[in-house]
């Protein structure tokens, strides 16, 4: 199985560069999964229906979200209800609307988990144990009983990235945390036959501040004002991400490499 997990996509610039480029990467590279994290891709603060229903109608098969899915809450909530394959992280409340994993099953019979975590380290959100939440789930799913299994781990230390890589390593096909917007150069495959990457890095205008116009966030780091707004940067999007091949017999990853376009 090949799959291609994109980065966080960061407002209109990252966007268009996921919905110009998925139907011919699909195709060129032979894909069988397209995985994308939206946290950021309204204005770089959460996601819309409309939005996912773009990623969903170019061929993106999962979108994944994080500490910022409730942003557009107005509009996501009860999308979130309704549309399975855009999740919000496993490990919020279980009253919490939607879900945050997903099982995508191909026409020929092999299926995918996609399981969607978000760190403790951090963030302010008074979530579940991502590790043990991960134990809960993976009860119920299990390698050799599904081909593959991915896990974004929208974090933001990556020592709790690396513990996550290696509390599932053999568990999991790949593991590859999101949230922090810079690509890390560590994409391998564990000791045990997971494929892991820190980070995947984002989906929008490097020539930024982690996807925003660069005067917002060097006015407050020099002033320590939370003004003025932070806007998506408009350039020129560079989509980057990780790609992956798992052995369908055994769930493990036998091709792992950091993507950039």
């Amino acid at each position: 199985m090949k799959i291609l997990f994109f980065g966080d996509v960061v407002g209109r610039s990252g966007r268009d560069a996921i919905v110009k480029n998925v139907p011919h990467l699909r195709r060129d590279m032979a894909l069988d999964a397209v995985i994308v994290n939206g946290d950021n891709a309204a204005g770089g603060f959460g996601i819309t229906p409309q939005i996912a229903k773009d990623f969903f109608a170019c061929g993106v098969d999962v979108v994944t979200g994080g500490d910022h899915i409730w942003d557009q809450q107005k509009d996501i909530t009860q999308y979130l209800a309704q549309e399975k394959r855009l999740l919000r992280p496993e490990n919020f409340p279980l009253k919490t609307v939607g879900s945050g994993s997903y099982l995508l099953s191909f026409a020929d019979g092999r299926k995918l988990l996609v399981l969607h975590l978000l760190g403790q380290v951090f963030h302010k959100e008074h979530t579940r144990c991502p590790f043990l939440t991960a134990d809960e789930i993976l009860e119920k799913y299990k390698l050799g009983n599904n081909q593959a299994i991915l896990v974004d781990f929208h974090a933001e230390a990556t020592s709790e990235k690396t513990a996550m890589g290696k509390y599932l390593d053999g568990r999991v096909s790949v593991v590859v945390g999101s949230h922090t917007h810079v690509p890390t150069a560590d994409a391998r495959i564990l000791p045990k036959g997971t494929a892991y990457q820190t980070d995947a890095g984002m989906c929008g205008d490097y020539d930024s501040v982690i996807g925003f116009e660069s005067s917002a966030p060097l006015e407050r780091f020099l002033t320590k004002i939370s003004k003025p707004k932070m806007e998506a940067a408009m350039g020129t999007a560079t989509l980057y991400g990780l790609y992956v091949e798992v052995n369908d017999k055994t769930g493990l990853a036998i091709e792992c490499r950091g993507f950039r376009l």
